[in-house]
């Protein structure tokens, strides 16, 4: 049986829950769990307060977060394994710095969603703020490895300092997806922003929808081509039941060299 964590009396002020941990829950029983410390504001405020426990993750490294959770932070914050499943809407830097596992959203993500993410998967069936998988500020890289997929729409600069690792949004993004990338993959269906991959080193920014986005100048027209890794991505993207377009496919795209401001390797693909 899973660990339930249900919000019981909601917080104007944000609470954040990077204390409660998988690698403790699970060798703790329910007082333990009810006990532990987080933050709310400037004071610290035992979980059992506002939430109601239930269940063990002993058995099945499995946490469940249910409520309206938009003001709950940092939930699945440097996960390593198990799983953890949100049933609702939930605040901001969601599995940041996460290692390994697995996490579930059965609604909207706030900004910072994985940021710096080193591995395990998040799936979000909604939406997703800014800075998805990027790198926080003053830091040199983004998410190094791992999965980020999102159903819905993502927000501004994401994938900002990627390393490795892929982002798949089913909708729109916003601004400067893929900026400064190091390498790594992202990969839109819906409409992209604009200054998607500038200042990107390497790596590959596939904007897939059938609008046709602005190319920064800094880019160079390469080929017309069938990319073949691109077809491996999308057809493991089937298998995992995430909503690919049938034409995605077997269409051609236009590659894009750049950004030939900075080392000029990365790529971005358009449809042809």
């Amino acid at each position: 049986m899973a660990l339930t964590i249900a919000l019981h009396t909601p917080s104007s002020i944000p609470l954040e829950v990077d204390s409660v941990r998988m690698e403790n829950v699970r060798a703790q029983n329910i007082d333990a769990v009810r006990t532990t410390l987080i933050q709310r504001g400037n004071q610290q405020v035992s979980l059992g307060e506002f939430f109601s426990i239930s269940g063990s993750a002993n058995d099945d490294e499995t946490m469940v977060w249910q409520g309206e959770l938009s003001k709950v932070k940092l939930i699945g914050t440097g996960l390593a394994s198990g799983k953890i499943l949100v049933e609702g809407n939930v605040g901001m830097h969601l599995g940041a710095e996460m290692r390994g596992g697995e996490i579930t959203v059965r609604g909207n993500a706030a900004d910072w969603l994985g940021a710096e993410l080193h591995g395990g998967r998040i799936r979000v069936h909604g939406n997703a703020g800014h800075m998805v998988g990027a790198v926080y500020r003053g830091g040199h890289k983004g998410m190094t490895g791992g999965e980020i997929l999102i159903d819905g729409s993502a927000g501004n600069e994401m994938g900002n300092t990627m390393r490795r690792g892929l982002i798949v949004v089913g909708g729109p993004c916003g601004d400067f997806a893929g900026v400064n990338m190091i390498a790594g993959s992202v990969l839109v269906f819906g409409e992209p922003g604009i200054r998607c991959g500038a200042g990107m080193k390497r790596g590959t920014v596939g904007l897939l929808g059938t609008s046709t986005p602005d190319i920064l100048p800094t880019f160079k027209y390469a080929c017309t081509y069938q990319p073949t890794f691109l077809r491996v991505y999308l057809k493991y993207l089937l298998q995992l039941g995430f909503p690919v377009p049938a034409e995605a496919l077997h269409a051609s795209y236009k590659r894009y060299c750049g950004d030939l401001l900075e080392v000029g390797k990365g790529e971005l693909l358009t449809k042809a």
